[in-house]
């Protein structure tokens, strides 16, 4: 990500501006976004954040060292844009949540045929059309009338972004660490008793005889589970759930025939995954993609990624039975 981003940036620029310079209309344009220091942004992608600011900052630096020879100047998308990397992160349908690069094409144009005063700007794509004249943005999108996801690093109002993100299922998450250490053990004062004991928390988890949707989950996993998925995977799962039905249970695709349920798995863990009770059901059912449940930070993952990657490709068989 250094190397593309940051580094590649900072030569291709460098090799070019000899010849930018002796252009009357000489441009640089970065596809980065504005600065925004707000930790969440670093939480679960430290590295791309930060090759990505690389480029902001190349930005802020180029434009006035050579202000008036060259200008430099950043774009980045108000929405989400439909890429094959949308769809790898955020599965089938997310398209309606996108608009098409036509957009950023678009203020691209309006970027590079400003005159070179037009430099140091952080531009959103969505605002300078506005500014254009652009008044009608359906034609931007995949799929008109359709809510849109929006981009990374955009947080004016964290907290309505943040109900948006969540409701759409494809987000950074925005709960804070100490909610979700207390949805975990489900710790309240109803369950400190009086007397000597109390102060003491009382931590209840869920078990699979429990009817709750991630017993009912683990049951549909365990009767889809054959020789040939165990034969096939050679793999033992560890979840550590927080919220409802909270607690540690397991799938094992790797001893005698497999099996799946409440609890610690029998004999070594190859992957751990922690995550919340109601994302687990949603990614087993097909409604929340693993690889988008990690890069947004609802899901962790420790152990054998590629076993982890394995188990990905086996819930398409899982939510064919859910």
């Amino acid at each position: 990500m250094m190397s593309a981003n940051t580094r590649g940036t900072y030569l291709t620029s460098k090799i070019c501006l000899p010849y930018l310079r002796k252009s009357k209309i000489g441009h640089i344009l970065n596809i980065s976004p504005p600065i925004n220091l707000n930790p969440i942004w670093f939480k679960n992608h430290c590295a791309y954040t930060i090759s990505k600011y690389g480029m902001s900052m190349c930005v802020l630096g180029m434009a006035e060292e050579f202000r008036g020879e060259v200008a430099v100047n950043a774009l980045w998308p108000q929405t989400a844009i439909y890429t094959s990397a949308m769809d790898m992160l955020g599965g089938a349908g997310v398209e309606k949540q996108c608009r098409k690069t036509d957009i950023l094409a678009d203020a691209a144009y309006c970027i590079l045929t400003k005159s070179k005063s037009f430099t140091g700007n952080f531009v959103i794509d969505e605002n300078l059309l506005r500014e254009e004249g652009i008044k009608n943005f359906d034609v931007y999108a995949v799929s008109p009338g359709h809510p849109l996801l929006p981009d990374f690093f955009l947080d004016v109002d964290p907290d309505t972004l943040a109900m948006k993100m969540e409701a759409q299922g494809v987000s950074p998450t925005f709960r804070e660490g100490k909610k979700q250490e207390a949805a975990k053990h489900d710790i309240s004062d109803k369950t400190k008793p009086e007397g000597p004991e109390r102060g003491k928390h009382h931590v209840h988890f869920a078990s699979e005889n429990s009817t709750g949707p991630v017993a009912e989950t683990f049951k549909i996993i365990k009767s889809a589970i054959s020789d040939d998925v165990v034969k096939s995977t050679q793999g033992v799962y560890r979840f550590e759930l927080s919220g409802e039905e909270g607690g540690t249970w397991y799938i094992d695709l790797k001893n005698k025939g497999g099996s799946a349920g409440s609890g610690d798995p029998p004999g070594k863990v190859d992957v751990i995954m922690s995550m919340s009770s109601t994302d687990f059901v949603k990614m087993f059912s097909g409604k929340l993609k693993p690889t988008m449940a990690f890069m947004s930070g609802k899901l962790t993952i420790k152990g054998d990624m590629a076993l982890a990657i394995k188990l990905e490709r086996l819930m398409g068989q899982f939510n064919a039975k859910m």
